[in-house]
């Protein structure tokens, strides 16, 4: 790392110095690289619980932390709310904002960006988790939170586990709800963005708001 860089090591290379040891038989980079085999890729090795990760031989509880540790702070940077400054001007700048936390997610979060009227975030509100439906996405959730901080407008996410953003019906229903909720409130949903695997669908460049 100190010679290349960061940037220039394999997945491998990089959680065996997370590793820093094999065991008798295996050395730390041949460990890394049957970890990632085992979890399927890297995509799925933050879905391993500190547990599983002790049933992989030459991995005990100190390396699970470790390894739980590096993806905790992974997600968390790329979770974190960026400046308050930021203007979301595009469906591409939404999808950018939170691509990195949300692909990655097994069950579905619905969530509200707040927005004022020049676009830029008050607020990154989560509305739900589980499936998307009528009864768990409730208008008054998202525009009670909208009133109270003064937001202009709401930009809608949420996520489908399956890494397909093609909208379902329930979808198609509860956006239309949301919308029609705004209207009475004046305050519009500017979109609704599906996050799935390295891709977004947006109702508003589909034409669907």
């Amino acid at each position: 790392m100190k010679e290349q860089g960061a940037e220039k090591l394999s997945n491998a290379e990089l959680l065996a110095i997370l590793l820093r040891t094999g065991y008798r038989e295996t050395t730390a980079l041949h460990l890394a690289e049957r970890i990632i085999s085992q979890a399927g890729g890297l995509r799925f090795l933050p879905d391993y619980t500190l547990e599983e990760l002790q049933e992989i031989k030459g991995i005990g509880l100190a390396k699970a932390v470790q390894i739980k540790a590096a993806l905790e702070l992974g997600r968390r940077m790329a979770s974190a709310l960026r400046p308050a400054s930021l203007s979301l001007s595009s469906p591409q700048e939404v999808a950018n904002f939170l691509m990195e936390e949300m692909r990655y997610y097994q069950k579905e979060y619905f969530r509200a960006i707040l927005v004022n009227t020049k676009n830029k975030i008050i607020s990154l509100e989560d509305i739900s988790v589980g499936s998307l439906n009528s009864s768990i996405v409730h208008p008054r959730e998202i525009y009670n939170l909208a009133v109270k901080k003064s937001a202009a407008a709401v930009i809608l996410v949420h996520n489908h586990p399956s890494g397909d953003p093609t909208p379902s019906r329930e979808d198609l229903e509860v956006t239309k709800r949301l919308v029609e909720a705004g209207k009475i409130l004046g305050i519009n949903v500017l979109d609704h963005i599906i996050i799935g695997e390295g891709r977004y669908l947006s109702f508003k460049e589909k034409g669907l708001l």
